[in-house]
């Protein structure tokens, strides 16, 4: 057997936790912290692969190993690599506390509607992106991707950093601060794990089943009534469910909304999980996208302004793009958004003649693209007790996919 022993946020382990052990792995701060045995092999875990290779000769001759981890190794832990070489018939784990709960706990906070993401030697902008979308964020972080890259990214949004270092131990530090404050100091390597937080929703509601809040049962494509709109100047949920399908929203992703109007489809995509900037060229375009986000307890980050000038100022690059508005700028928008997004562009028009140059725009940027006119008809009664079918206007879905994007799957 290999025996897993989480160390470090709760009560710290027996000084013979590695009693008749023959191999003892581990960080160095935990190799230090327990009694070795006389003749046991200590490796220091440093790249993963080399110490794997040597579990795999003691395991191979019946010897007992012992893997010394921080917290509970089955959560974003070594548990995973272990199970996945040895069998998970192989492993006595026994987890400790996770730096995770115990941030929490020392903040006073339930987690069972937390969403948690770990940065460590991953790309930071999936962390970033759950943390504008979601009221209540772990962040477990690595080299290059901590509570100062974390800050940087987040200065805009209205959140407050709870940084937790050196969890368990005697210099153990908990410090709520601006992302714009934790952005500009030094942490050094002993930071546990970052919490990021809506503080007016962090306590959330009582909760059934774990995680971030999903959809409620109305689902998506939600019916033109449920958003405020004006002179229904609103993407109809036929057009919208498709746009939907295509642009492919979920947590970890940067959705953007040009041209948002209502916002109808920037709240789907904040729904779904994803973060959302949602630019709009009039004030009260502003507000009631504002509004029609509070209604549906989603974030939804709106900028004042019209594309494609206001489009250099967002520093993130989207996933996906949903174009809804732009006249005669809109080659321009759609040719700006394709250069940018990392998946795909989706362009909903109206008029035929602006066809030809946003198709244009897309394969100019290396999108492969399709289309489809969409045309619908709604059930509609009659006096008599009687249903006639009402038309829609038609409109024009274009989308443009990165070819890369094809067979990339969900952001780890």
């Amino acid at each position: 057997m290999i025996t897993v022993v989480g160390t470090g946020t709760g009560a710290p382990p027996g000084e013979d936790v590695a009693a008749g052990a023959e191999l003892v792995v581990g960080g160095r701060r935990h190799l230090d912290a327990v009694r070795l045995p006389d003749g046991a092999e200590r490796v220091v875990l440093g790249a993963l692969a080399p110490a794997l290779d040597t579990i795999a000769e003691y395991v191979a001759k019946g010897r007992r190993v012992v893997v010394l981890a921080s917290g509970d190794p089955g959560f974003f832990g070594i548990v995973r690599a272990l199970a996945e070489r040895f069998g998970p018939e192989r492993l006595d784990v026994r987890p400790g506390v996770s730096s995770v709960s115990a941030a929490f706990a020392r903040v006073g906070l339930p987690w069972d509607d937390a969403v948690v993401a770990s940065a460590h030697g991953r790309d930071l902008r999936t962390a970033v992106n759950l943390c504008r979308a979601h009221p209540k964020v772990a962040v477990l972080t690595g080299p290059g991707a901590g509570p100062a890259e974390l800050g940087a990214a987040l200065r805009s949004d209205a959140r407050v950093l709870v940084v937790a270092c050196a969890l368990g131990s005697a210099g153990e530090r908990v410090e709520r601060l601006t992302p714009a404050e934790a952005a500009v100091r030094d942490w050094g390597s002993e930071v546990s794990v970052v919490l990021c937080l809506d503080e007016a929703r962090a306590l959330g509601p009582v909760r059934t089943i774990a995680g971030p809040p999903r959809p409620p049962a109305a689902g998506w494509a939600l019916d033109e009534a449920a958003f405020a709109h004006r002179d229904s100047m609103i993407t109809k949920f036929e057009v919208r469910a498709l746009a939907l399908a295509r642009l492919g929203p979920r947590p970890g992703d940067l959705v953007w909304d040009i041209g948002a109007g209502s916002g109808s489809v920037a709240v789907e995509c904040a729904r779904l999980g994803a973060a959302v900037t949602a630019v709009e060229k009039t004030p009260d375009g502003v507000e009631r996208v504002r509004a029609n986000a509070a209604a549906h307890g989603v974030d939804v980050r709106v900028v004042h302004g019209s594309a494609p000038t206001v489009l250099s100022g967002l520093d993130a690059d989207p996933d996906a793009v949903f174009v809804g508005g732009g006249g005669r700028e809109l080659p321009a928008i759609v040719a700006q958004c394709a250069r940018r997004a990392r998946r795909a562009v989706v362009v909903a028009m109206a008029a035929l003649d602006r066809v030809p140059a946003a198709r244009r725009a897309l394969l100019d940027a290396g999108l492969e693209c399709d289309g489809v006119l969409l045309q619908s008809s709604r059930l509609a009664p009659l006096p008599g007790d009687v249903t006639r079918l009402a038309a829609t206007n038609p409109v024009f879905l274009l989308w443009g996919v990165r070819p890369h994007s094809r067979t990339e799957g969900v952001a780890p």
